[in-house]
């Protein structure tokens, strides 16, 4: 399937390691230009080294802290002026520590909320002007299932992507006349480095356990739905929150 992305310029943070690198492969590999993000220059290299040979297409590297907002200036600045636009972007980065609530003093907090909440404002806010100046865009968050149902020990990302969930409405609301679509993704236990930080020796097969399908997700399942999201065929989706679980959540909505 065509998705129609071809020729558009995208911006898509973590792009050195998992989720990130996925997303960023699979817009590549539809003919898509990219700007990929991460705080380690190194490990960016690499990455875009790899994209580069797999797709063939341009891409750029960023190396910045987006808790940072000169960084996150800079990171829509650059991707700007050495792809000459911006369609798609990507917010998408690491996680806070885990713990619980009563444990993290306010600078804890105030990390927290840098990395997944103000890093999405104003990497969006920077944004917008330029995707209003080509008629259009798209804007996905990729958060964590736990956002939708919290879990003991990860308070700090739950409260602060709850926030990104209530502010990527508003905005979708705000800019679909401009043909700008905002979209929350919600990955379940996906093979990451995360994954394996998080549940350290437990194996696949028992994280597997309580997953309707039987198994973990893989990083490309969740940048096939961000490639649909980012892409024309997407289009009429804006101001949605999806959960990518294999089932796992326990809600009707």
């Amino acid at each position: 399937m065509d998705l129609d992305i071809r020729g558009k310029a995208a911006v898509v943070g973590g792009g050195s390691q998992g989720i990130g690198f996925a997303i960023a492969r699979t817009l590549a590999r539809e003919g898509a230009e990219v700007a990929i993000v991460a705080r380690h220059a190194d490990a960016l290299k690499t990455a875009a080294e790899a994209i580069r040979a797999d797709s063939g297409v341009r891409v750029v590297e960023v190396a910045a802290d987006i808790r940072k907002a000169e960084d996150c200036a800079r990171i829509i600045d650059t991707a700007v002026r050495e792809l000459g636009a911006l369609d798609i972007l990507v917010n998408n980065d690491g996680a806070p520590p885990l713990g619980t609530l009563d444990s993290f003093d306010d600078e804890a907090w105030r990390k927290a909320v840098e990395q997944n909440l103000m890093s999405v404002v104003r990497l969006t806010r920077a944004a917008i002007p330029h995707m209003k100046a080509r008629g259009g865009g798209r804007i996905v968050n990729v958060t964590s299932l736990s956002t939708l149902q919290p879990a003991p020990t990860f308070g700090l990302s739950v409260a602060t992507w709850a926030g990104v969930i209530g502010y990527a409405k508003t905005l979708s609301l705000e800019v679909a006349s401009h043909g700008i679509t905002v979209n929350t993704v919600c990955p379940g236990r996906i093979a990451t480095e995360r994954l394996a930080k998080v549940f350290g020796d437990t194996s696949a097969e028992e994280l597997a356990r309580d997953i309707p399908v039987g198994r973990i997700g893989t990083p490309d399942e969740i940048a096939g739905l961000v490639a649909f999201l980012a892409s024309s065929l997407g289009g009429y989706i804006t101001g949605a929150t999806l959960h990518v679980d294999g089932g796992r959540r326990a809600s009707l909505l």
